[in-house]
Formats: structure tokens, sequence, C-alpha cells
């Protein structure tokens, strides 16, 4: 039924779910996983009163990215392990979730998306919607949304 699962993660508690249970699916249906996590840009402004960071800034910004994404990759890694599944693990950064997540999907070959139904909460959820309901809006693969 689906030979390549697309799963992506924030790292979040609530992502994790989707993690698991679409490693489950692969498993179950002997399907290559792809594991992607996306790191977004650090938001700066622009013009009269936008606030410029210096690169001491953008460094550490990077550095605390580039770290939660290895934690995210680490525990994909021991979870494709522990179950038995190989898994290609990628960390985009600098990029919008929804976006890097439907590219990734087209890029290779995944038939199927599975992630959680937002790993956002409260007021940025609000402000920034759901990144799964955008894949879901945008996207030309099924997604798969687990609760």
């Amino acid at each position: 039924m689906y030979a390549n699962i697309l799963l992506s993660t924030d790292g979040s508690d609530v992502a994790g779910k989707g993690v698991k249970h679409g490693f489950a699916l692969a498993k179950a249906l002997n399907a290559k996983v792809t594991f992607i996590t996306v790191t977004e840009p650090l938001p700066v402004g622009s013009g009269h009163g936008g606030w410029i960071p210096s690169q001491e800034v953008f460094d550490g910004f990077d550095a605390a990215c580039k770290e939660r994404a290895g934690k995210a990759l680490d525990e994909a890694r021991a979870m494709a392990e522990q179950i038995g599944i190989s898994a290609e693990l990628l960390h985009v950064p600098n990029a919008h979730p929804a976006t890097a997540i439907i590219e990734t999907a087209k890029s290779r070959g995944c038939d199927l998306i599975v992630m959680a139904s937002h790993g956002r909460r409260g007021l940025r959820k609000l402000w920034l919607g759901s990144q799964t309901s955008e894949v879901l809006v945008d996207g030309s693969v099924p997604v798969l949304v687990v609760h």
C-alpha cells in the first residue's frame, strides 16, 4: 500500500505521537522511512525599528537549532533500530516546516506523510497556524494525521 513514508517532528511530545505511529505503520507495511525535522530561521525585522541581531545571536540560534534537531534525529534513529527498520534521517535548517515537508516528500518519492495534529501550542499556534494544516492544504501526497 505505502512503500515510502515520511515522518516529521518538531521534537514536541505531541509530534512524538505521530512519529511512534508512523514507525509502527512502516514496520507493519515493511515500508521505507524518511524522517525529517525542520528548524525555522531566526525571525528578524527590517526597516525602521526592526530588530537586527548580532552575529553572536545568529550563531547561538543556529547552534540551538542544530542541537534540537540532533536530539530529534537521535531519538528517531533509536526508535527505528528498536523496531528493526532503517530510516533516512534529515535535518532541514532555516526553512518553513510545511514547505520543507512537502518538498521533501516529493523529492524523496514518499507516498504518505505521517504527522501529529500539531506541534505548537497556545498563542503561537493561533499566530502561526498548524504546520499539519498547511501540509494538508498545500501538499499532493496523502497525509495521515495522528491525534
